[in-house]
């Protein structure tokens, strides 16, 4: 999983401030390490995730809102009630589900802790899956009611085709998919189609990359990489699938990276 994230420009203007306020002779050169990017510039970003190190990461992490929002609790209600609404207006245009019905099963991928499938997910289907490699995270929402099957395993190693599981109206994707290289997020998404239900959606909601040169961004905190909303929709094209409705996330504070969340479909 991943979380909000603070906006790269204010981190540099955090080093900015410390060289204006330090006399230290070697700061120039710190500074300098601090502002560059940790990529060789021949490396892409996403070749530098290290799902070990991501793992480690997380599970080092206290399995509380405030600890899997990177220390910003304050959002999870705003997102929560702009995933509903995304969530009801494509329900309104269902041709397959009715409104005013319970999905049938949804699907939490890259769970964490659950504050998804408890906030949400819950309220909108019959049952929720869980797919989430941290244990400690799991052990939060095991027993809960309205949750089926708890996978302690990545993105990268879910094969739900293979074990004939499914089929989901809703496959929830969140703070997650930073985790997987570009190449891992295709492969991932091609397999989703396969234990979809017929006019169900693949939901994606993620951070944005910043960057002034349209570039990814690469956090070695968690081994992430946030990406751009291009490349989003070019990995989106690649694995088959089709954008059916996308929003911003409005409300967030403004020192966080932009957040969208993309409603997919199988072309």
């Amino acid at each position: 999983m991943s979380s909000p994230k603070r906006k790269t420009e204010e981190l540099n203007d955090d080093v900015v401030k410390k060289a204006r306020t330090s006399q230290d002779d070697n700061l120039e050169s710190e500074i300098a390490q601090e502002m560059a990017f940790t990529e060789p510039s021949n490396t892409t970003p996403d070749s530098l995730i290290n799902h070990e190190a991501a793992i480690k990461y997380w599970s080092s992490t206290e399995p509380t809102v405030n600890g899997v929002l990177g220390g910003y609790p304050q959002v999870s209600r705003i997102d929560l009630q702009g995933s509903g609404n995304f969530l009801a207006k494509l329900r309104r245009q269902s041709k397959h589900f009715s409104a005013d019905k319970k999905l049938r099963r949804a699907v939490d991928c890259g769970a964490g802790i659950g504050r998804i499938t408890e906030g949400l997910l819950r309220n909108v289907a019959e049952t929720v899956d869980i797919v989430e490699p941290v244990k400690s995270f799991t052990d939060q929402a095991n027993g809960k009611a309205g949750v089926g099957e708890i996978y302690n395993v990545g993105l990268e190693a879910w094969h739900p085709e293979k074990e004939g599981r499914g089929p989901y109206d809703l496959i929830w994707n969140q703070w997650c998919l930073g985790q997987l290289t570009d190449a891992q997020l295709v492969d991932y998404l091609k397999r989703l189609p396969a234990v979809l239900s017929e006019g169900g959606w693949i939901v994606v909601k993620e951070n944005l990359s910043n960057d002034a040169a349209g570039n990814d961004i690469f956090d070695e905190v968690d081994s992430s990489v946030s990406r751009t909303d291009t490349k989003f929709r070019n990995l989106f094209e690649d694995a088959g699938l089709r954008l059916l409705s996308t929003e911003l996330q409005k409300g967030f504070p403004k020192g966080l990276f932009p957040v969208r969340v993309y409603a997919l479909v199988p072309r």
